[in-house]
Order: C-alpha cells, then structure tokens, then sequence
C-alpha cells in the first residue's frame, strides 16, 4: 500500500538523484562559462564560438569521466524504485 510516507521518500529519492547528476553535468560547465566570460569582457572579444566550445568541450569531457559512475548512480536508482515497487505490490 502506498502510504504518503512512502511517496514523499520516492520523490525524495527521485530528487536527489535528479539534482546530483545535473549537478555533475552543469557546474563545471558554468564555472567555464564564467570564466570565459570574464576573459571576453576583459579583452572584448565577443565572440560566440568563444563561449560555447570550452563549454561543450568541459560537458564531453565531464561525461567521458563521469559517466561511469552516473549510470551506476542511474542503475541502482531503477532497481531500488523496481524492488519498493514490487514490495508495494506484495
């Protein structure tokens, strides 16, 4: 039976593996982002290509690191929801 209880533990669970792998992916991203920005201003190039490569080159980058360890992270997440699901069931 789903009680409230377990349903706020889902979705908390859910959450915070949302927010770990989007935090993985979208920090170092945005630490590059600002920094290139800064440079940008400093020298005043305003370039689009500028901004966006190193931006890209740091996200392959942090998945071909990462990625590993994110779909382990993402695997053991589905077999926890499948295993309450089918202790919910009975």
């Amino acid at each position: 039976m789903l009680t409230p209880d377990i349903a706020v533990d889902l979705v908390n669970d859910s959450l915070r593996v949302v927010v770990t792998l989007v935090v993985l992916l979208v920090l170092p991203s945005l630490i590059v982002g600002v920094v290139v920005s800064l440079i940008q201003a400093a020298t005043q190039i305003n370039e689009q290509t500028l901004s966006f490569l190193p931006r890209l080159l740091i996200t392959l980058g942090t998945i071909a690191l990462a990625g590993h360890w994110m779909t382990g992270l993402l695997m053991d997440f589905c077999v926890d929801m499948f295993h309450r699901a089918a202790t919910l069931v009975g």
